[in-house]
């Protein structure tokens, strides 16, 4: 592809490098902003660049934040009992969307998977058990925790790592339903997810 300018092509090729752009798609992106106020392309630029220096990790659950503690585990009126466990901050936003839940979570940065090198410790999975074993008489006991993820191997592999490590705290262990989805016919559903489905019922309302 040849770019009739150099500063295009740079910006181009970082562009590029996001997730699921590939260089048409950036070569438009960076025209479009050529196009714009030179103001309004200052702003993302300096929007980009603020957000790379100041959010950190909430010390608490890792999630994505802006102080040392989230707004979630900032939040008073959230239910410290029960804390959701999930692989990353779109798996916390991901649950939030769904207005059903209320209680805290714990983010592990990833699940076990040894091809790609990852290992337990390599997870926050010690600031989990460190959640559990140093609760203060301010925090409200802990009660359950809810290991969302994802149904593969690796999240399996994960969740059944947690279930051990967790088992001395004598607490309620859930994971999230799986089964058909709505809207979903279920000739196209696979086996697994049938099965569990199956075993899985509830009871018609």
């Amino acid at each position: 592809m040849e770019f009739p300018s150099k500063l295009i092509e740079d910006a181009v090729t970082e562009v590029s490098k996001l997730p699921g752009i590939g260089k048409k798609t950036a070569l438009r992106l960076v025209l479009h902003l050529l196009k714009r106020d030179e103001e309004q392309t200052q702003t993302l630029a300096n929007s980009l660049t603020e957000m790379r220096m100041k959010v950190q990790y909430c010390k608490k659950c890792h999630n994505l934040s802006d102080d040392t503690l989230c707004s979630i585990c900032a939040n008073p009126r959230r239910d410290g009992s029960i804390i959701c466990v999930v692989e990353d901050t779109r798996d916390v936003l991901a649950v939030e969307n769904t207005a059903q839940y209320k209680g805290l979570y714990h983010v592990l940065g990833g699940i076990i998977s040894p091809v790609e090198g990852i290992g337990p410790s390599d997870l926050h999975i010690d600031s989990l058990i460190q959640r559990l074993t140093q609760q203060s008489e301010d925090d409200e006991p802990v009660k359950e925790i809810i290991l969302a993820l994802s149904p593969t191997m690796e999240g399996d592999t994960t969740a059944f790592y947690l279930q051990k490590k967790l088992r001395p705290f004598q607490l309620k262990i859930s994971t999230i339903a799986r089964g058909i989805p709505i809207g979903g016919d279920l000739e196209y559903a696979d086996e697994v997810t049938l099965g569990r489905s199956i075993l899985s019922r509830i009871a018609y309302e």
